[in-house]
């Protein structure tokens, strides 16, 4: 399997405790998902996070509808928490949440380790559709915490956003 890293690092204006919470709360994911994708929560709110958690959703990728079930893996708040995807689009889906104090807000640091099914095929869908489907994706969701939270003067609120492919 063939495992690709998105990573994505923002500066938010606002204390560590209320960006966690915010992030924390599943029923907040609709809100940082393009439109286009038809996000929605199935499972009944409210949603508790911790260690063991199973969360099921709908979405749609490319007009094709998805179910997709992730496990909160790890939990440690206010700092990190990981969901893993268990059904659902890709191979492997491991999706790691950071957060720590900075200099007047917080730093949040998303991480995604993610393969897809079909061999080179995938590499190929890879390639052509996915890495920048899912820059864009998270493009929103920085637009969108920007607008939430505030960017401060001389931050930038993307200072990465990257996807690591080892075989470009």
């Amino acid at each position: 399997m063939h495992c690709y890293t998105l990573r994505t690092e923002q500066f938010v204006p606002a204390p560590l405790e209320r960006v966690f919470t915010f992030f924390s709360r599943p029923e907040n994911l609709e809100q940082i998902t393009p439109g286009h994708l038809h996000f929605s929560i199935l499972t009944p709110s409210p949603i508790p996070m911790r260690v063991g958690t199973l969360i099921d959703y709908r979405i749609r990728i490319r007009g094709v509808p998805q179910r997709w079930r992730t496990l909160i893996s790890y939990y440690d708040p206010p700092h990190r928490f990981v969901d893993e995807q268990l059904r659902g689009p890709y191979a492997k889906w491991v999706h790691r949440h950071e957060f720590a104090r900075a200099a007047g807000g917080t730093r949040i640091v998303d991480e995604v380790v993610y393969a897809l099914p079909f061999g080179i095929l995938g590499r190929v869908i890879h390639w052509a559709f996915v890495r920048h489907e899912l820059e864009a994706i998270f493009e929103f969701r920085r637009a969108y915490i920007t607008r939430l939270f505030g960017a401060e003067h001389g931050h930038s609120p993307a200072s990465m956003l990257s996807v690591i492919d080892p075989w470009t």
